[in-house]
């Protein structure tokens, strides 16, 4: 499949004024085909955050070094521009945040947030704004759209906020999502439904996604690749299904040493994890 995204031998290293500095991610190279969905899985601290900052540009010069290469639809975005890059994040790269509470301001409605989206980043104008923000609203399964769309942050569920943070990264049609822990504040049932919406917009939207979740039943939900990360490092890549059956590494078969059975609507001999339930 075409790439989407390379990157190539990317580093980071964290500066510190108190401390000898950190070494967050040394050396990983991966890439992203077009409507490809690739995991990235790995303990607390083993960079996979940290990954998904430098790809936005997000990480000043004074808070890390990063060296390497982005290239995405042939251009590095480590060498971009501030200016270039706000073009891009939100319009072509957005990003689901673990915490709706990074991405929503709480003293706007969540409708008109989504709408400012659409009018930075495309010649809309006002009420065609709105008309694509609750479009999106529909989109992500929000149901009663009208008055979610005039509520503010507080008066919503977390499993309805974290699909306002998907209408946000969506609205714009980016070429790429990344999704960092997109469930880890969610309950049980909120977490299945918000995995089984994102399964959904994979197949019928064919975005491209980098998964970062360290939780194997999501991956094997969703992941059509996945990167296993420690201490910063790639350790091993794949198919979901052939490194869990075949893990080469220690590190893997710790991760994804979980209950295992056969998914019925799979190919005779592919296993996955147990896989999530898709309540409404």
């Amino acid at each position: 499949m075409e790439s989407l995204l390379n990157i190539i031998d990317l580093a980071i290293r964290y500066r510190s004024v108190t401390t000898t500095d950190h070494d967050a991610v040394a050396g990983v190279t991966f890439d992203v085909a077009r409507g490809e969905v690739l995991g990235v899985m790995g303990e607390s601290g083993c960079g996979k955050t940290s990954i998904a900052l430098a790809l936005l540009g997000l990480l000043s010069r004074e808070e890390a070094e990063v060296s390497g290469s982005v290239i995405f639809r042939g251009e590095n975005l480590l060498e971009m521009s501030e200016k270039s890059l706000q073009k891009i994040r939100g319009a072509a790269i957005s990003m689901v945040y673990q915490e709706p509470g990074i991405a929503l301001s709480p003293v706007m409605r969540v409708g008109t947030q989504i709408a400012e989206i659409v009018r930075a980043h495309r010649k809309r104008s006002r009420n065609e704004s709105r008309d694509d923000a609750f479009a999106m609203l529909q989109r992500v399964g929000l149901p009663a759209t009208e008055r979610i769309f005039s509520a503010y942050p507080h008066q919503l569920s977390g499993g309805q906020l974290q699909r306002i943070v998907l209408a946000q990264a969506l609205v714009c049609e980016p070429a790429l999502v990344i999704a960092d822990e997109p469930t880890a504040l969610l309950d049980a049932q909120s977490s299945a439904a918000f995995v089984a919406l994102l399964r959904g917009l994979k197949t019928t939207l064919g975005i491209s996604m980098l998964l970062i979740s360290h939780t194997p039943e999501i991956q094997a939900s969703l992941a059509d690749r996945l990167i296993v990360m420690k201490d910063g490092k790639t350790v091993e890549m794949g198919r979901f299904e052939d490194l869990y059956m075949k893990p080469a590494h220690p590190h893997t078969r710790a991760l994804l040493a979980r209950k295992a059975v056969t998914d019925e609507t799979q190919p005779a001999g592919e296993a996955t994890c147990e896989p999530v339930a898709e309540t409404a």
